[in-house]
C-alpha cells in the first residue's frame, strides 16, 4: 500500500501533465487523446486508488448525478460506473429506456437534456450495431451542450464511452494499467509481445471495440501487438491504421496473423476474446435498420455454423507452454466462454482460467478508478490541486 508520501509524490508528477483539453470534455476512443492525458487517467487512476486504500474520502461532490445509460447488457462496466461516481461522491442513476418517453416517442435531443438538469456525467454503453453507438454517444454530447449554451442546464454533463462499437476505453484503460502494475512499470513493457486473438464461442454477435481498443492502445506503449483471427474475421481496417501509426510512433510493432498458435509463440501476455466478423457487424445492423428481423435469424445460424469450423481456436494448456517461459499473463474483458463450465467449448480451458482467476479479478478491478479518473480529469481544471487538498484534509471514508 502507498503511503501518504508516496501520494504526495504521484500528485507532484501529476502537474508535469498536460490536462487543460480534458477540462469540460468528453472521453470517447483512446486514441482521441493525448499521451500526456492517457498517462493522467492512469495517475489520477492510481492516486484515487490508493487514498481510498488509505481511507481517505475522495468525494469532491456534496451532491449531482452521474447518469447511466446501457443498451446492452453488463454486469462489470455498470457496477464500475457506479462505483465511481460513488468514489466521487454522486449518486447513480439508470435511465431504463424501456420505462421512460423515449418509447413514446421521445427524442435523443430531448431525452439528453430532461436528464441532465442535475448531472455531472453520463456514461454510456451502446456497442451492438456498427455505425450507431458512437453516433448516439455524439448525438447527446451535441444536444447536452446545446443545452448548456442556451442556458437550460447550468452545467454540461460530461460523457463517457462505456464501450460503443469502435472503442471500450475503460475497459483498454483498466487492462493497460493492470498490466502496467504487473510488470513494474510503463518503462518495462517496451518490447513485451501481447496476443490479442480470436477464440471460439457458441454464440456470433460480440463486439468488435474489446480488440480494436487493445490494438489501438497497447501499441502506443512500444510493445510487440499481434492480432490473431481466422479469416474473414477481421476488425474495422482504420483501427488497424490507428495501431500501426501508434507503433510506428512508440517504437513497438503491429502485425495480423491468421494463426493462434504463431500469436501465443513466445508472448507475454494472451488476450483470447471471441468476436463477429466487421462484415457480419454491418449486415446484423442493416437487417435491423430494415426491419428484417426473420432474416436475424438466418445470420445467427450461418455465423454460428462459421464459427463451429474454428473450434481449435481456443486457449489451452498446451498453447500456454509456447508463450515466454510457458508463463504469459492470460488476459479477459469477462465474462469469458469455459470450455466445460459456461459451455460445451468456448474461448478457455478451466484449468488456464482457474489458473489466472485472481489476476482476472485484479485486472478488472481498475475499471472504477479508471472511470473515476476520466470523471475527475473533466469536471476539474487543475485536477493536481483538487488531489493535493484531498490528501491534506484527510477526511476518513470509513469514521
Amino acid at each position: 500500500m502507498k503511503d501518504k508520501a508516496t501520494i504526495k509524490k504521484m500528485i507532484e508528477e501529476l502537474k508535469t501533465l498536460k490536462t487543460q483539453d480534458m477540462y469540460l470534455n468528453d472521453f470517447f476512443h483512446t486514441w482521441k487523446e493525448s499521451d500526456d492525458e492517457i498517462a493522467a487517467v492512469f495517475q489520477v487512476a492510481e492516486i484515487l486508488r490508493a487514498m481510498r486504500e488509505n481511507n481517505i474520502s475522495t468525494k469532491v461532490f456534496d451532491s449531482g448525478l452521474g447518469i447511466s445509460i446501457f443498451r446492452d447488457n453488463s454486469t462489470r462496466t455498470r457496477f464500475s460506473f457506479a462505483s465511481a461516481c460513488n468514489l466521487l461522491g454522486l449518486e447513480v442513476q439508470d435511465l431504463d429506456e424501456k420505462l421512460s418517453q423515449i418509447a413514446h416517442g421521445e427524442t435523443v435531443r430531448e431525452t439528453a437534456n430532461m436528464i441532465s438538469f442535475m448531472a455531472d456525467v453520463i456514461g454510456i454503453r451502446d456497442d451492438m450495431y456498427i455505425g450507431k453507438g458512437h453516433t448516439y454517444m455524439k448525438t447527446v454530447a451535441s444536444a447536452v451542450q446545446e443545452g448548456y449554451d442556451d442556458g437550460v442546464l447550468e452545467q454540461r454533463p460530461t460523457l463517457v464511452n462505456l464501450q460503443c462499437d469502435i472503442d471500450h476505453p475503460t475497459q483498454s484503460m483498466a487492462d493497460m494499467l493492470w498490466v502496467i502494475n504487473h510488470f513494474g512499470g510503463v518503462e518495462n513493457l517496451k518490447g513485451k509481445k501481447i496476443a490479442m486473438t480470436w477464440a471460439y464461442s457458441p454464440s456470433y454477435g460480440k463486439p468488435l471495440s474489446v480488440p480494436q481498443g487493445i490494438i489501438g492502445l497497447f501499441t502506443r506503449f512500444g510493445m510487440d501487438v499481434v492480432l490473431a483471427h481466422p479469416e474473414g474475421y477481421n476488425v474495422m481496417p482504420e483501427i488497424e491504421d490507428v495501431a500501426a501509426e501508434n507503433a510506428k510512433k512508440s517504437g513497438g510493432s503491429y502485425k495480423r496473423v491468421n494463426s493462434m498458435s504463431e500469436a501465443f509463440k513466445d508472448a507475454d501476455i494472451v488476450y483470447p476474446k471471441s468476436w463477429a466478423p466487421f462484415a457480419v457487424m454491418e449486415e446484423r445492423t442493416k437487417l435491423v435498420e430494415e426491419g428484417k428481423f426473420e432474416d436475424l435469424k438466418d445470420l445467427e445460424k450461418r455465423c454460428l455454423s462459421n464459427n463451429a469450423k474454428f473450434k481449435d481456436w481456443t486457449c489451452t494448456e498446451d498453447l500456454m507452454k509456447t508463450t515466454k517461459d510457458g508463463k504469459a499473463l492470460y488476459m479477459h474483458c469477462l465474462p469469458a466462454d469455459i470450455t466445460g463450465v459456461s459451455c460445451k467449448e468456448g474461448e478457455v480451458e478451466a484449468s488456464v482460467f482457474d489458473r489466472y482467476l485472481v489476476p482476472l479479478y485484479k485486472e478488472a478491478s481498475y475499471k472504477p478508478y479508471i472511470i473515476a479518473a476520466m470523471i475527475f480529469l473533466a469536471k476539474f481544471q487543475n485536477p493536481s490541486a483538487k488531489l493535493g487538498d484531498l490528501l491534506e484534509d484527510a477526511k476518513k471514508r470509513i469514521k
